[in-house]
């Protein structure tokens, strides 16, 4: 048993090497870039939900429509974050038990809360799929998209963004087993874990940004840039990536993307520097409440849209309205999910877990 340790631990320290971004500390910029991440998702729905139900007006300008429509992949910046600090997590817990834990503590509460909104309310309001829905069908997609199984077994999803959830934590359970596989010095079955997620990869592109995040921990780097030119080469190779994952091939946008990265792990630049202000850190801060809740703020204010359209009021003026009445009520509704859920739900559940010896147990699984 000894021994099995040592090796556990001696695997544990050369990955902890491999994985080794988070020894840094907080690192400000990555918290600004998951707000710009998140407020770019945001941008998207508030074109993409009215545009959806034939609210946009007709003259609304090409340009902005295709960059608009280009913000979602938002969601691309996130997959690189998690594959940047996610493995260096797992190897600095040393156990997947602990993992796995803290990862449900961060990713449930705000989830489950909104999952049965949406399955409560969501009959009375007309919400999706729920129209003519029998009890049965009712209850099996209640469990499949609360387990996040409904892509896998093709059932409409009730949370807009939550799609993306079941990508993290395939990406948490690959690794995992990859973790497990190199600590057990299994090199078939890591090399096999290694060649399913490139097969994985060609059927779901977008998890190549799991695999490039992976890649920034493990290399040194990095693009120190100060000022205005590093803050331009930021925005450009934002853009830049946006619009190739969009409208050429997900993957095209690997190169800008890396290049954003570099620019973010280097203090001294100027694109770090930008998003290291207090507005953008709030954002980021808050970031996770704001990708999950802003679909429902956004749909109490897409209702009352439709209605002011529908009595005469200028579709120019609604969407303007629309607008700025989204962003502001889809950052108010996700601070307070963040406070209330993020922190004091989450807080109280580990109090109330740790009463009850759920921590002890962990323990005793993580250290037999």
């Amino acid at each position: 048993m000894t021994g099995d340790r040592m090796g556990i631990a001696d695997a544990s320290v050369r990955l902890r090497n491999l994985f080794k971004a988070p020894d840094t500390g907080f690192i400000p910029a990555i918290q600004g870039l998951r707000g710009l991440a998140a407020l770019s998702v945001v941008a998207t729905h508030i074109y993409a939900m009215p545009y959806l139900l034939g609210l946009v007006p007709a003259e609304f300008p090409q340009w902005a429509r295709d960059s608009l429509s280009a913000g979602g992949r938002g969601v691309e910046l996130f997959f690189i974050i998690s594959g940047y600090l996610i493995p260096a997590s797992l190897v600095r817990h040393g156990a997947l038990s602990k993992f796995f834990y803290d990862r449900a503590l961060r990713i449930m509460p705000v989830f489950v809360i909104l999952h049965l909104i949406v399955f409560v309310i969501g009959p009375f309001v007309g919400y999706k799929f729920f129209a003519g829905l029998d009890p049965l069908a009712y209850v099996r997609l209640f469990f499949t998209n609360l387990f996040f199984l409904q892509d896998l077994v093709g059932d409409p999803i009730a949370q807009q963004n939550a799609w993306t959830l079941t990508y993290e934590w395939a990406f948490y359970v690959w690794f995992a087993l990859l973790f497990m596989a190199a600590v057990r010095r299994n090199w078939v079955v890591a090399a096999l874990l290694a060649v399913l997620g490139l097969g994985l990869a060609w059927f779901f592109p977008r998890i190549v940004y799991f695999a490039l995040g992976m890649l920034m921990a493990s290399l040194p780097v990095r693009l120190a840039l100060p000022g205005a030119p590093g803050l331009i080469l930021g925005a450009l190779c934002l853009a830049l990536m946006y619009y190739l994952c969009e409208y050429v091939a997900p993957a095209a946008g690997l190169i800008p993307a890396a290049l954003i990265f570099a620019l973010v792990l280097s203090p001294q630049s100027g694109f770090a520097r930008f998003l290291g202000t207090a507005p953008l850190q709030f954002v980021g801060k808050i970031s996770y409440s704001l990708y999950l809740v802003h679909p429902f703020a956004l749909f109490a204010l897409l209702m009352l849209l439709k209605r002011l359209i529908a009595m005469g009021v200028d579709p120019w003026m609604g969407i303007a309205g629309f607008a700025i009445a989204g962003v502001a009520a889809s950052l108010l509704a996700s601070a307070a999910s963040y406070a209330l859920i993020e922190l004091r739900l989450r807080r109280f559940i580990q109090q109330r877990l740790s009463g009850s010896g759920f921590r002890m147990r962990l323990r005793r699984v993580s250290n037999p």
